[in-house]
């Protein structure tokens, strides 16, 4: 809702690739300096050992007046800028999947180029697709392995509640349902709030109640440790990424 779709150009190498964007009222192509020809925004989303031929063919057209933002996971600021034209306002963005329903969490860095202007540019068009935050490059990694991937533990996390309804003889669908509602109601609640997750689970647990019970298993399962080295190998893996 922040730009008409008129506004965009999309480059793809294939018609496939392009068809979303097509039906979404977008003007394509399949030539990357067509791009950077017309637009002053310039979003780079492609695999990253892609990404450094996109960047010698585009190099040549990239003004002072372009600013380059890198969806590319494990391409440093410091990489694209040593690609790109000295000049070049280079920020780099990583985003997770719920962006697609409007429920994203993403944060951005900006390269030595990139100032509050364009700082605020971005966060305001991002800020449509979700949380959008601004943060130090070193952060990326992190938010890798905390939300990128994190969805995914949700996933499990949101099944294995649903199978658990199942067993004591939820219908399936149903199961699914209420899980679902019940990862968002208390993620609204966390973030509304601001309270700290151990203060609102806490308000759930009575003395001798369902819920302390419940959470006695999960204890014995080690669900804490177990969710904090999932985060940690996700952002290791993110970090040899980078290096490779």
């Amino acid at each position: 809702g922040k730009v008409p779709a008129s506004n965009i150009l999309a480059s793809a190498p294939s018609d496939k690739n392009l068809d979303a964007w097509r039906e979404l009222g977008c003007r394509t192509t399949h030539c990357n300096l067509e791009v950077v020809h017309r637009s002053t925004l310039v979003f780079l989303a492609t695999k990253p050992h892609i990404l450094p031929g996109v960047l010698e063919e585009i190099r040549p057209a990239v003004g002072p007046h372009h600013i380059v933002v890198s969806l590319v996971a494990g391409v440093t600021i410091q990489t694209l800028q040593r690609l790109l034209p000295p000049w070049t306002k280079v920020l780099r963005i990583m985003p997770n999947l719920p962006c697609v329903v409007q429920a994203g969490a993403m944060v951005f860095s900006r390269g030595s180029n990139a100032g509050d202007e364009e700082a605020a540019l971005l966060k305001s068009l991002l800020s449509s697709c979700g949380l959008c935050e601004e943060v130090p490059e070193s952060y990326i990694d992190i938010h890798t392995g905390l939300s990128g991937s994190g969805v995914a533990y949700v996933y499990l996390f949101a099944e294995a509640l649903a199978e658990g309804a199942v067993k004591m003889g939820m219908p399936g669908a149903l199961a699914s349902r209420i899980a679902a509602q019940t990862l968002l109601g208390a993620a609204k609640m966390l973030l509304e709030t601001g309270e700290h997750p151990a203060k609102l689970r806490g308000d759930v647990c009575t003395p001798g109640g369902t819920t302390i019970y419940a959470l006695h298993q999960l204890e014995k399962g080690a669900l804490r440790a177990t969710v904090m080295d999932a985060v940690e190998a996700a952002t290791n893996r993110a970090c040899d990424m980078a290096k490779d």
